[in-house]
């Protein structure tokens, strides 16, 4: 039990610690600055992204989506709700401090990058033929191939 629910906790704390450095990085630098501020934090979600993406390459090569799939998204819902719950309160601030609307759009932007860096991932494995699937099916294809043919005599 522990060897698989602890990748999902230090993979969602590793989300939710680049979320704390880029809102004491906004708070320290660019505290009045709300354009730089948005740019730190769309680079946070570009960097929890191109995380997401090297975790489903490394994932697929290794096992099926249905193993390693769920794994990912409880680890990314689970850093999210830190993010949008608990990460203002690092910052001085509280989550409906800004309006729903910046609240709702914050869930979209975590989901939407998370998406797409696992979907990047995965696809890019998956076209170089490398994911679990395709090599599964190259192995059976060289067992089948490997074996002579069997003469049927009448």
């Amino acid at each position: 039990m522990k060897d698989r629910w602890l990748p999902v906790g230090v993979l969602a704390a590793v989300f939710f610690l680049i979320n704390v450095i880029a809102r004491l990085v906004i708070q320290f630098g660019f505290e009045d600055d709300v354009e730089a501020a948005d740019r730190v934090s769309l680079i946070m979600f570009g960097v929890i992204g191109l995380i997401l993406a090297v975790i489903a390459f490394v994932y697929a090569r290794r096992q099926p989506v249905a193993r390693w799939g769920g794994d990912v998204a409880v680890a990314v819902l689970g850093a999210m709700a830190l993010t949008v719950i608990v990460g203002p309160f690092i910052s001085g601030s509280y989550p409906f401090a800004n309006g729903a609307g910046e609240f709702f759009s914050q869930i979209w932007l975590y989901a939407g990058f998370a998406g797409a860096g696992t979907l990047l991932g995965f696809l890019l494995v998956t076209a170089l033929g490398l994911d679990y699937r395709s090599q599964s099916l190259k192995r059976y294809a060289e067992t089948k191939l490997a074996k002579p043919r069997r003469v049927v005599r009448r």
